[in-house]
């Protein structure tokens, strides 16, 4: 048992022996400490255990951590692959007791597995205690045999822990091993001690007081355990090995970088490969972690470390991007342990083929540049600083490749004038800024964002976190601090919050700190890369500068990423049934729906959206991963993936793939390609369920489908159930007859209605109807007519009957005047056609219509229609149609 794989496993397998719960890593982006760029500790997931802010279901515990040093005050990346045990990335290996075993059983469990599970040399190996921790060296005597000459005491902080200026603290005791004589170096605490001979293996923290000021410190009442031992140490010492790169992994990953290369690690090339073996791991889990490179934050220290292994791959002479290619090689040593590496190998592989492709073109002008603007300059000289500045500005040359690309010349770079030349921008892009028009509210962020930088965004994997507020703004201007009841908007490093865009409303949720609670209700991009939260203070008051604990509306977020991933599947479905010529033109993600507006030029027939329903659902219930890519915009698109409309991309964008095509040309293929930055679902599945609910137009040529998804569809579908049992119920018919049933209804009524006319027409033409006026056919003007008043017909009735009086006189003027229930009339006139050239029947219902307090009216000369409000004139109408034809 020797290999990192098998230590690891050992080592976890151990202490859950010994009654420990084995947790995995937590990510590397911390959640729990937003004062870490980067996770670079086994303790720091338990922080808040330690602290007494949250309680887990074990009090032991144990892991291999993944950890980055490479920014802030744990820096390490200059020093990486020049010595040998310098690492960006390393996993740390750690047990934990949370109140419950303390210093003479975690000495044990340590002496037993290194000494006895692991079989190293007890002579061989030597601790330090803290200088007045009798307790801790007593325990090594009785335990482990030692004698005082190999139970080392430090007076110094090196060997006493602190979280903080306040906080727990305690003492520590540190495991070494002699790798021999043979490499110089001497004991720790001796003259030597900074050479490679003694290293430490494993570092036991008794964290047993509490410091509550600078001179103050009591004892904690629940004494907790905090271990940590590097796992690329303690395999080069079980490998027989000195240096850490020389330990199986590393040198399978140096192997795979040889061989891309062609190139072996010896002499001069024996560091870069080196440099490429361990940037690899960091750049890898960062990227599987959610880091993506930038210019800001937590992303411009992954860009860092991505561009100085790829000027390393440079310098080995790869003609073309190499990092990529060794992800592989990566998966295949680290992914069983880890697999959140094999889930994001193709978002790793395509971000860092990216990065190197477009590094390539910078490394290649800036070198140009430089070498043009320094030809003259000679040891000991330096580069002014406005050109370093333009390098940097113009040209995306950063200036730590400027001073590494001029040291190897013994040529500097001036400073000052690269700081004052990078502040002169930065005060005209603010009088630009003034100068746009914005409203006052607007122009703030820009100021917030020059002070406190991009925020972090942290919510493609979690939504939970901790962060410290960096802005407050209320009214359109930066305050101090909110009380409760004041609405604020919130600035803050990091957040897990989704700031609305490409139609996907912004998270809400809670903030709290100490003392205080903060109701979000919206979150919204400001600015370059502000993310800020809109919220109303709760309880108590709310400062600048106070650490904060956010918490997103966990439900509201599920339901907002199932209606964005529901929308990429309609989208996909709607381009399948009608057409490659759908477009998207606007669409709303909001908690409760959503909307997709297209472009198409005609209404959706009804079996057309059964199709596109049943398409999009059938990608659900694949239950398909989600994945995610980083490409370049230009390379996305010639993969077919589609651009939401009106969203702006930088020359990076993410990459959405959902489901598995089964038909057409697609067949095999990614079903839904999208250009997308929001939030997803993690598998098709988690969908639920796809309804469509309507389907209008909104403009010309654009139509609008509006959805439902997961528990909301099944609610409607439920909803639809009921009111179809409801009706079958009234129909005395099982649902499943229900629409037979209300067909031979509907078709009865229409029979009834039929006979029904048929019944008032004869009733009408034939006497006895609610008419005023007597008799049935007159002679007017020397002409027949036929005037009645009759109720219970309906306008749209009325003509026929005047055809049939028509019919019935032969030759004349029919009248019919139909009172409705609502007190209103109808009046039409009919004139046979051989009476036309005397009568107008326009005319003579008009004459009806104003007796009816109407005005107006119109048709043909031999029909005409009109109405009037007052039913009660029937009679006065029909009168005045008779003084017409008189008059005529």
């Amino acid at each position: 048992m020797s290999g990192v794989n098998e230590i690891r496993s050992a080592f976890l397998d151990y202490f859950r022996k010994n009654g420990h719960e084995v947790v995995a890593s937590s990510p590397l982006v911390p959640r729990n400490d937003p004062t870490l760029m980067f996770v670079n500790a086994g303790m720091v997931q338990f922080k808040n255990v330690f602290t007494g802010l949250e309680s887990r279901s074990y009090s032991r515990a144990a892991t291999s951590q993944k950890c980055v040093r490479a920014g802030g005050k744990h820096n390490d990346l200059d020093n990486v692959g020049y010595t040998a045990r310098h690492h960006t990335f390393f996993e740390m290996l750690g047990n934990f007791s949370f109140g419950d075993y303390f210093k003479e059983r975690a000495i044990e469990l340590a002496w037993n597995l290194i000494t006895k599970e692991f079989g190293l040399d007890a002579r061989r190996l030597l601790v330090t205690v803290y200088h007045t921790d009798d307790e801790a060296a007593g325990f090594w005597r009785k335990i482990a045999g030692l004698p005082e000459d190999r139970i080392i005491r430090i007076a110094t902080s090196d060997n006493f822990w602190a979280m903080g200026d306040t906080g727990p603290c305690g003492p520590c005791s540190e495991i070494f091993y002699d790798h021999g004589d043979q490499i110089p170096g001497g004991p720790p605490g001796s003259a030597d001690e900074d050479g490679d001979r003694f290293i430490e293996i494993w570092n036991l923290v008794f964290m047993q007081f509490e410091q509550l000021t600078k001179e103050q410190r009591v004892p904690l009442p629940r004494p907790s355990i905090d271990t940590g031992m590097g796992l690329e140490r303690i395999a080069a010492v079980m490998q027989g090995v000195h240096d850490n790169y020389d330990i199986d992994l590393f040198k399978a990953l140096i192997r795979a970088s040889e061989e891309a290369t062609g190139v072996k690690a010896e002499g001069k090339n024996r560091a870069s490969h080196r440099v490429i073996a361990d940037h690899l791991r960091a750049s890898s889990f960062l990227i599987a972690d959610g880091v993506l490179p930038s210019n800001e934050g937590r992303g411009y220290v992954l860009r860092r470390i991505m561009r100085r292994a790829m000027r390393h791959a440079q310098l080995l002479g790869a003609a073309d991007p190499l990092m990529w290619r060794l992800v592989p090689a990566l998966v295949r040593e680290m992914g069983l342990a880890y697999p959140e590496l094999a889930r994001g190998e193709a978002l790793i592989s395509e971000t860092l083929k990216l990065e190197e492709t477009r590094f390539r073109k910078t490394l290649a002008r800036g070198l140009g540049l430089l070498s043009e603007a320094t030809e003259k300059l000679g040891k000991g000289d330096r580069l002014d600083g406005e050109t370093a500045f333009k390098l940097y500005d113009t040209y995306g040359f950063p200036l730590d490749l400027t001073q590494d690309a001029l040291r190897q010349r013994g040529v500097s770079v001036d400073l000052e004038g690269f700081d004052a030349a990078m502040q002169r921008q930065k005060a005209e892009a603010r009088a630009n800024w003034a100068g746009s028009g914005e409203a006052a509210t607007e122009t703030v962020w820009f100021v917030v964002k020059e002070k406190t930088g991009a925020t972090e965004f942290l919510g493609y994997d979690t939504e939970e976190a901790e962060g410290i507020v960096l802005a407050l703004v209320r009214d359109g201007a930066v305050v101090d601090g909110a009380s409760a009841g004041e609405t604020v908007a919130i600035v803050v490093n990091q957040t897990p919050f989704y700031a609305e865009s490409g139609g996907q409303m912004g998270d809400s949720g809670t903030m709290t700190g100490d003392g205080f609670a903060i109701d979000i209700t919206d979150t919204q991009k400001k600015g370059d890369g502000l993310i800020v939260h809109f919220g109303r203070v709760a309880e108590g008051a709310l400062k600048a500068g106070a650490a904060v604990g956010m918490r997103v509306d966990h439900a509201r977020r599920t339901r907002l990423r199932s209606n964005h991933s529901a929308t990429h599947l309609v989208h996909e479905a709607l381009r399948e049934v009608l057409g490659s010529h759908v477009a998207q033109k606007g669409s709303l993600v909001a908690p409760e729906r959503l909307r997709f507006d297209f472009s198409h030029p005609k209404p959706i027939s009804a079996a057309e959206l059964e199709r596109v329903e049943a398409m999009a659902n059938e990608v659900v219930v694949q239950n398909s991963p989600v994945a995610t890519r980083l490409m370049s915009v230009d390379d996305a698109i010639a993969e077919g993936a589609m651009a939401l409309f009106g969203e702006k991309y930088g020359d990076e964008v993410r990459v959405v793939s959902m489901g598995t095509a089964t038909h057409g040309d697609k067949a095999g293929k990614p079903y839904s390609v999208e250009l997308c930055g929001g939030t997803h679902v993690n598998a098709t599945g988690d969908i639920g369920l796809i309804r469509l609910v309507s389907e209008a137009a909104v403009a010309s040529g654009v139509r609008r489908i509006e959805a439902l998804t997961g528990e909301a569809a099944r609610r409607h579908l439920d909803e639809q159930d009921r009111r179809l049992k409801a009706v079958a119920a009234a129909l005395k018919v099982s649902p499943a007859d229900a629409v037979s049933r209300v067909e031979a209804v509907l078709e009865e009524r229409r029979r009834l209605e039929r006979e029904l006319a048929e019944a008032r027409k004869k009733l009408a033409l034939g006497g006895g109807s609610s008419a005023d006026t007597g008799g049935d056919s007159e002679t007017v003007a020397g002409v027949g007519f036929l005037g009645k008043a009759v109720s219970g017909v309906s306008p749209r009735d009325l003509k026929p009957l005047a055809d049939a009086g028509k019919e019935s006189l032969g030759s004349g003027v029919v009248v019919f005047v139909g009172a409705g229930e609502d007190g209103k009339a109808s009046v039409v006139v009919a004139v046979t056609d051989d009476l036309t050239n005397r009568f107008s029947a326009v005319d003579l219902v008009r004459a009806a219509s104003a007796a009816l307090g109407g005005q107006g009216g119109g048709g043909r000369p031999d029909m005409a229609q009109a109405g009037g409000p007052d039913a009660a004139k029937s009679g006065e109408a029909i009168a005045a149609v008779k003084a017409a034809m008189e008059a005529a």
